[in-house]
């Protein structure tokens, strides 16, 4: 019990409160009301005068509530937590006392603002279209931005009366950058003749003009500039045929200048990448899902650009390295929140926990219109809300298995902003382990899937269809903390400790960013280039004898051991092997060091310098005829040894007997007139 104080109210009695199982696990000293925010108000008052950290169980009124704790200089210590529409206003309210309970619990769980970027708007815009739309549109703009109308293939087009702003011809046929910084390629470009009259009249076009603008209004009807346009900041589209989203873009428009704060949705660090080692291209899962184009390599790594990241979150929940990591929140703090929701949930009696994962744009909207409208979110189904269902990353999925849930379910559009692809394969991941290790439903159906609507009713008929799946007999307690690699790797742990039924080994697809190698012993000739290649050490070697060792846990299967192995003796192996994960390094192959002949220096391997002689004796002059044989026996000798030897025999390198000539043009020539 901290010494948190917590508000629960009844919102004018409009639901009811289960005291006494509430205040089992809400995380600090219970206080109900009815109209905390009205008659009741001084009690938050003197709530704040303590001194003790407040959550207040309304998120309609906490404008209101933020500058009553502003006042009292306070706003540090109040969070909020939504119990009305996700809990209390539904058919199933009776029972909706410990699913209370943890989401009060789980918002005092702090989650740390995300580092932002600057992106700077001096209101310089171009509109793109085709017809007078486009032109209509920099009339109501002019006042606000500074406005170039662009109009790619136009019929007749009215002059203006008076040249407020440019109206020109062209065709976008290259375009990048973002909100205060695009840079645009544009092919028939053509200045209007002054004397138009009934219409404009342009110029010779030109090909490979360049403008550089802040936002840019596409009104062309054509296809997108931008890959994931509607989340590119600074790029507005809409139909130039609806008058009502031309509206709303240019209401957009009129606002989008000065100085905005985006957040640095991925933390990202260059030296845990294995996306290339050597000019060998390994993993390149961010590459390819990043639906803005955002990540490019860089090397032996990637570049994120934060000022085109969208924060969809795909590339870090497929990340296998950690290297990048989603940022809003730290998965560190996302498990934080989830621990205490699971917990407080268990010790206030709840039972067949579904998890469901939502966004704030699509996922929160929908369920207040569940629970307005509609029988409210079952009792069971804990609602977690975080920036991008698409930031899921399979060590949530693994944690909430591990802490208790009986299932898990994301809420996405049901046509989705960009690709959800990613998202579907950490599902599919995630379903794979929890049927393997019996987490699964009595009915066998899936315990981890979305559900695609925009319909609340349909939202609550599949929630409520749902069949849970099995829950852990003794739930997980530690806490998983550390970088993103490391949480997963105590999660999955912690998943597989839980388990109803666990086993060591789960096969996983191709692909897959866990797994194994298989090694053919027998024609490794502990070269070692392997363990220079692997990005996550878990491939290395020993300073004190020839080995070689691997890690299962650290493998990522990037394939770069692989692809970098000389004699090909490496074979990737997808899977989660629970058994390996829990033990320490294993030896591959270990041999004795080959001593110098001449000093017993140890400098290689037995096998490597033993194959090197078979391999060239009596294949090159040097190691045939006279003097083979000692010449044989240098290579058997450390660096020092050899050089000495070398100097001692007075080996002459250009002794090579001659070669043939090459032949020429004059020779066939020659031969083919039989001289």
């Amino acid at each position: 019990m901290s010494d948190r104080l917590v508000f629960a109210c009844s919102c004018e009695r409009t639901m009811s409160l289960d005291t006494a199982v509430i205040g089992q696990a809400c995380g600090g000293e219970l206080r109900t009301a009815d109209q905390l925010c009205g008659r009741e108000l001084d009690r938050f008052r003197e709530a704040l005068a303590t001194g003790r950290p407040v959550t207040v169980s309304c998120t309609l009124q906490a404008p209101l509530f933020d500058e009553v704790a502003e006042e009292a200089g306070a706003e540090d210590r109040v969070v909020y937590a939504k119990i009305r529409e996700t809990a209390g206003w539904s058919s199933d309210a009776a029972a909706a006392g410990p699913k209370m309970a943890a989401l009060l619990a789980a918002a005092a769980e702090p989650l740390p603002d995300a580092a932002t970027v600057a992106l700077e708007s001096r209101g310089v815009a171009l509109i793109y279209g085709r017809d007078e739309v486009a032109v209509e549109a920099g009339r109501r703009l002019a006042e606000h931005l500074d406005i170039t109308v662009l109009l790619t293939r136009p019929g007749e087009i009215p002059p203006l009366h008076r040249n407020a702003f440019p109206v020109l011809q062209g065709t976008i046929r290259t375009a990048k950058g973002y909100l205060g910084a695009f840079e645009l390629g544009i092919d028939d470009y053509a200045l209007p003749a002054p004397s138009s009259r009934t219409h404009l009249v342009f110029g010779a076009p030109r090909n490979g003009a360049v403008s550089t603008c802040d936002l840019v209004i596409d009104l062309s009807a054509g296809a997108p500039l931008f890959p994931a346009h509607a989340v590119r900041s600074g790029y507005l589209r809409a139909d130039p045929g609806d008058p009502a989203a031309v509206e709303r873009v240019l209401a957009e428009a009129s606002h989008l200048v000065g100085t905005f704060d985006k957040p640095r949705f991925i933390d990202f660090h260059g030296d845990l990448c294995a996306h290339s080692r050597s000019r060998i291209t390994g993993c390149t899962r961010c590459l390819d899902v990043c639906p803005t184009g955002a990540i490019a390599p860089a090397g032996d790594t990637v570049r994120i650009d934060p000022y085109v990241c969208a924060g969809c979150g795909s590339c870090a929940a497929l990340c296998p390295t950690g290297a990048a990591a989603y940022a809003l929140p730290t998965s560190d703090a996302l498990m934080r929140r989830l621990r205490s929701l699971m917990r407080a949930y268990r010790t206030a009696g709840g039972q067949n926990a579904l998890v469901l994962v939502h966004d704030g744009d699509h996922g929160e909207p929908l369920i207040d219109a569940l629970g307005r409208y509609g029988d409210g979110l079952p009792a069971h189904v804990l609602p977690v809300q975080v920036n991008e269902v698409t930031q899921i990353g399979p060590e949530v999925i693994a944690a909430l298995f591990a802490y208790g849930a009986a299932g898990i379910r994301v809420l996405v559009r049901a046509r989705a902003k960009h690709d959800l692809e990613p998202l579907y394969r950490t599902l599919t991941l995630g379903e794979t382990l929890a049927q393997a290790l019996g987490y699964g439903a009595e009915d066998g159906g899936r315990v981890v899937e979305t559900i695609e609507t925009d319909d609340p009713d349909l939202l609550g008929a599949a929630l409520r269809q749902a069949t849970p799946g099995r829950q852990a007999a003794v739930p997980a307690g530690l806490l998983f903390l550390g970088n993103k690699r490391e949480v997963l790797r105590h999660t999955f742990r912690g998943m597989h400790s839980a388990a109803p039924a666990p086993v060591d080994r789960v096969p996983l697809a191709a692909g897959a960013p866990f797994g194994g190698l298989d090694f053919r012993v027998a024609d490794c000739t502990l070269c070692l280039a392997c363990v220079s290649a692997c990005p996550t050490h878990a491939l290395s070697d020993s300073a004190e004898q020839p080995l070689l060792g691997f890690e299962e846990s650290l493998c990522v299967q990037c394939g770069l051991c692989a692809a970098t192995c000389p004699e090909d003796v490496i074979t990737l192996r997808p899977q989660v092997d629970f058994a390996a994960w829990a033990a320490p390094r294993r030896v591959v192959k270990e041999e004795e060091p080959f001593c110098c002949t001449q000093c017993a220096k140890p400098f290689g391997t037995r096998s490597t310098i033993e194959r090197i002689v078979e391999r060239l004796r009596e294949r090159h002059w040097m190691f045939s005829g006279a003097g083979g044989e000692a010449r044989l026996r240098a290579l058997t000798m450390c660096e020092d040894c050899r050089v000495e030897v070398a100097v001692n025999q007075g080996f002459d390198p250009h002794a090579a007997p001659e070669r043939d000539k090459p032949r020429t043009t004059e020779d066939y020539l020659r031969a083919r007139a039989g001289g």
